[in-house]
C-alpha cells in the first residue's frame, strides 16, 4: 500500500485547504500548531482544531500512530499529526511533556531560530549545544512518543540531539546546505549523520530554502533530491513542504520575533523579505505532488522509490512512534 504524507504544513486552516490536501491524495499531514506559545496558550490553539475536526470530519480526523494513516487512507481523509516549532509549551516543567504528547504532540522542535532552554536556534552565534534540560527533555519525548525535530537548529545541538536521542530524530523542513545555503539548510556531514542513526530529512518547498527561490525549477529540486539520496540513502528522504497558504504576512513577524523581540524582520527573513514568499508555479499548494511524483522519476527514481519519497519513507518511520 502506498501512502502521500506532506510532514510539515503551516496553512491558516479552512475546509477548502483540507480540501486541497484530499484532492492531492494526502494520507496524512504533520501540522505545526504552534510557535511561541506556552502551555496555556496551546489550549486555545488545541480548541480551534477540535471545531475543525467537528467541522470537517469527513475530510480530517487527528492521528495519534501509524495506524491512523492506514484508516485514513481506507476512508478517503487526511490523518493530522501536531507538531511544534518550538518548546515554549513545556514552558521550564518537563512534567508537561507527557501531557503535550497526551493531547496530541507528536513533533517538537527543539528550538525555533534561537536559543531556547532545551538547545540552540540556527541563527545564534554561537552553538553549545542541547542543554541539561534538554538532554532531559531528550529522554522523556523518547519515552512517552514525541519526535524530536531539529528543523531550525545549529548544527553542533542537532548532532547532540542525533547522539543523545535513542530513537531516531527528524528535521522535517529543511533542504541540504549544498544546494542552497541558506542558515537553516543542513550540512552533508549533518545528513549522513542523521541517516545512519535511520532519522528522516522532509524536503522543504518554502521558496527561502530553495536554490532561485521562487524561481527554482521542478528539475532542479530533484536533482538535488537525487544527490541528497546519495549522501543519505533514499528511504531516509520524505517531503515536509513547509506550506504557509493563505497566511497573512502579518505571521511571519510573529513567526520570527515571538515576544521576545520588537523588531520586525528579524531571523530568517531580513528587511528584504518582508512576508511569505511566492511558492514556485509546479507547488503552489499540495496537489504539487503530482508533478514531484514526475519530476523524480525524470531524475532517476524508479516508482519505488518515488512512492517512498512521497510517503511511504514517512510511513514507516511513524511505525517507531509509540
Amino acid at each position: 500500500m502506498n501512502f502521500k504524507i506532506d510532514n510539515l504544513q503551516y496553512s491558516n486552516w479552512s475546509r477548502k485547504i483540507f480540501e486541497i490536501n484530499r484532492e492531492a491524495g494526502l494520507d496524512a499531514v504533520h501540522v505545526t500548531i504552534v510557535y511561541h506559545e506556552d502551555f496555556d496558550e496551546l489550549q486555545v490553539v488545541i480548541n480551534t482544531w477540535n471545531k475543525h475536526f467537528e467541522e470537517n470530519h469527513d475530510l480530517i480526523f487527528l492521528g495519534k500512530n501509524f495506524k491512523d494513516i492506514e484508516k485514513a487512507k481506507s476512508e478517503n481523509k487526511t490523518a493530522i499529526f501536531y507538531g511544534f516549532q518550538n518548546c515554549s509549551p513545556i514552558e521550564d516543567d518537563i512534567g508537561l511533556i507527557e501531557k503535550v504528547h497526551e493531547q496530541g504532540c507528536r513533533f517538537m522542535q527543539l528550538t525555533y531560530n534561537n536559543q531556547s532552554l532545551l538547545a540552540t536556534g540556527c541563527y545564534e552565534k554561537n552553538d553549545s549545544g542541547v542543554t541539561n534540560f534538554g538532554k532531559e527533555a531528550i529522554k522523556e519525548m523518547n519515552r512517552v512518543g514525541i519526535v524530536i525535530d531539529m528543523s531550525h537548529s545549529a548544527e553542533k545541538s542537532t548532532l547532540d540531539a542525533i547522539e543523545i536521542s535513542e530513537k531516531p530524530i527528524a528535521i522535517t523542513h529543511a533542504n541540504p546546505s549544498f544546494w542552497h545555503s541558506a542558515k537553516r539548510n543542513k550540512s552533508n556531514e549533518l545528513l549522513k549523520n542523521l541517516s545512519d542513526s535511520g532519522g528522516m530529512l522532509g524536503l522543504s518547498l518554502y521558496a527561502h530554502h530553495l536554490k532561485d527561490g521562487t524561481n527554482c525549477t521542478l528539475e532542479s529540486f530533484c536533482e538535488m533530491t537525487a544527490k541528497t539520496a546519495e549522501i543519505m540513502g533514499v528511504k531516509n528522504i520524505g517531503i515536509g513542504s513547509d506550506l504557509c497558504l493563505n497566511q497573512p504576512n502579518k505571521v511571519v513577524e510573529w513567526m520570527r520575533n515571538g515576544t521576545w523581540a520588537k523588531a520586525k524582520n528579524y531571523g530568517e527573513g531580513t528587511k528584504n523579505k518582508p512576508g511569505f514568499p511566492k511558492q514556485p508555479d509546479w507547488f503552489i499548494d499540495a496537489r504539487g505532488f503530482k508533478n514531484l511524483e514526475n519530476g523524480l522519476k525524470k531524475a532517476g527514481f524508479n516508482q519505488e522509490e518515488v512512492s517512498g519519497i512521497l510517503g511511504n519513507n514517512w510511513y514507516n518511520f511513524y511505525k517507531g512512534i509509540n
